[in-house]
């Protein structure tokens, strides 16, 4: 068994897919429309990963804070293969205009990481 993709919300479908594309190196299907409930969504793939992210937007979902802990899922981690690696991703998005929350650092459970406030607030976590 393996997970098929994660899914998400979010206000700016074609902003967030943007965000994936160009700093994430996300491969983006065509946009799929349910003009019954106008979902909009893309599938987002990864090179050499197998993993997968959709992206949705409707206009009847409702806001989180993202300032504080919501239940559900917490953050999208992305390794990238090396120390390196992640300082230079994180370098990237700071210079993008996102906010670095933690690292880059040793975590007390041993991984090189980084997290960063993307787009709408979503939590992005960069490691090795």
């Amino acid at each position: 068994m393996r997970i098929d993709h994660i899914a998400l919300y979010c206000r700016d479908l074609e902003g967030m897919r943007q965000f994936f594309i160009d700093h994430l190196s996300a491969v983006s299907n065509k946009q799929y429309h349910n003009p019954r409930t106008g979902l909009r969504t893309y599938i987002l793939s990864f090179p050499d990963s197998g993993a997968r992210l959709e992206i949705m937007q409707r206009p009847d979902t409702v806001d989180t804070d993202p300032s504080k802990p919501n239940i559900g899922f917490v953050h999208v981690s992305f390794a990238v293969g090396s120390a390196d690696a992640v300082d230079s991703k994180t370098a990237e998005l700071v210079n993008a205009g996102y906010k670095v929350t933690s690292g880059p650092r040793t975590t007390g459970d041993g991984y090189y990481e980084s997290s960063i406030i993307g787009p709408e607030g979503i939590q992005i976590e960069i490691t090795v």
